[in-house]
């Protein structure tokens, strides 16, 4: 996607400097536009851990990269197989809810194989995890062509008026190297000449839909309109939203998603309403080994600071403010799962399917 006139990806290798790995910082949008350079391990983690790259399928290719990074630091003395199964366990324990962290940390592992040369690691490293980068490019592309039909057919129904899209939190091309998941369709019915219109949850409490998702769709000329996050159901009964899509951080192979907090209560508001509720999600985000999204997947909880105070940008910089008592205790739960009951369907890179234990089987056979 482009800021500006100009194409960037979320996360990228640096050409000219190989142990170098670029992100976008996310913790300084929409203000400030910054790079920022990943040199080692601990550089993925930490920008994993403060949110400087957050997204299910981002913070997958950055703990790809990560291995790259801990290759870099093989030395004479050093025990490889040791030094490099301690880097993707370190790597994996960053954030426990989306799976595409400890998916793509594998991936890059196994590829690897039992190689004792550092040289010969390195590459493999790299080319696997630009190789994961390609693959979750792809994979929303397609995921925003199977939407776009979605898209497409409201569109026909309402006679080209256009189509109201309410989303949650930031699953776009920031959150998933390049087109999004829940913004892919979007951005290619827009490109599609599709006329619609996005509701931006503002999504408390670190404000991603306020920060990220509005700056995305401005940047690409997407129609918007940021509210509240509790307003979402009031739209719905007045029949100003026709479909909601969302993302997944993690999807158990029965169907229930955990996405972003809050993500429960808009499923509730479109069930009861009879609006079409879709998550949108790469293979990658879907955790085979679990049915009970309820009872097996962890959510994390973050600092409740992120709760009791609000960043925003006043006289030229960032600053937080504190918006309640002084002592007040706080709790941040960071995601909430959807079951899937309520959930219409399943957006994919194979197609779009049911919700379903057998729907889900049969597309990823």
């Amino acid at each position: 996607m482009k800021i500006g006139n100009q194409y960037y990806q979320s996360i990228w290798a640096d050409e000219n400097d190989p142990a170098v790995i670029r992100v976008i910082n996310q913790q300084k949008l929409p203000f400030f536009f910054e790079i920022k350079e990943l040199r080692s391990v601990d550089d993925v983690y930490n920008a994993i851990d403060d949110m400087t790259i957050r997204g299910a399928p981002l913070i997958g290719a950055a703990g790809a990269f990560g291995i790259y990074l801990a290759t870099l630091e093989i030395n004479s003395q050093t025990n490889i197989r040791e030094h490099l199964s301690n880097a993707a366990r370190y790597l994996v324990s960053c954030r426990p809810t989306a799976v595409n962290l400890s998916w793509a940390v594998s991936r890059v592992i196994d590829k690897l194989g039992n190689d004792q040369s550092p040289e010969s690691l390195s590459k493999k490293a790299l080319d696997a995890a630009v190789e994961i980068c390609e693959i979750e490019k792809e994979n929303c592309r397609q995921i925003g062509k199977h939407g776009l039909k979605l898209i497409e057919a409201i569109s026909r129904k309402k006679k080209g008026a256009p189509v109201n899209i309410l989303t949650h939190c930031n699953a776009g091309w920031l959150a998933c190297i390049d087109y999004g998941t829940a913004t892919a369709p979007v951005y290619l019915a827009h490109e599609k000449g599709v006329p619609l219109h996005v509701w931006v949850d503002e999504t408390r409490p670190r404000n991603q839909g306020a920060k990220l998702t509005a700056y995305e769709l401005g940047q690409n000329g997407v129609p918007y309109t940021l509210i509240p996050d509790n307003t979402g159901g009031h739209l719905m009964q007045q029949n100003k939203v026709d479909i909601v899509i969302v993302g997944s951080d993690r999807t158990t192979k029965t169907g229930d998603v955990a996405n972003k907090i809050g993500t429960y209560l808009k499923a509730l508001a479109a069930f009861d309403n009879k609006i079409p509720f879709y998550c949108a999600l790469p293979s990658s985000s879907i955790d085979f080994r679990i049915s009970d999204g309820v009872k097996e997947i962890v959510i994390e909880e973050r600092n409740p600071e992120e709760v009791t105070s609000v960043s925003g940008f006043d006289s030229g910089e960032i600053r937080s403010v504190r918006i309640c008592p002084e002592g007040t205790n706080a709790a941040n739960f960071g995601f909430d799962i959807t079951p899937a009951r309520l959930i219409t369907g399943l957006i994919t890179e194979k197609g779009i399917c049911r919700a379903t234990e057998k729907d889900i089987k049969e597309m990823f056979s």
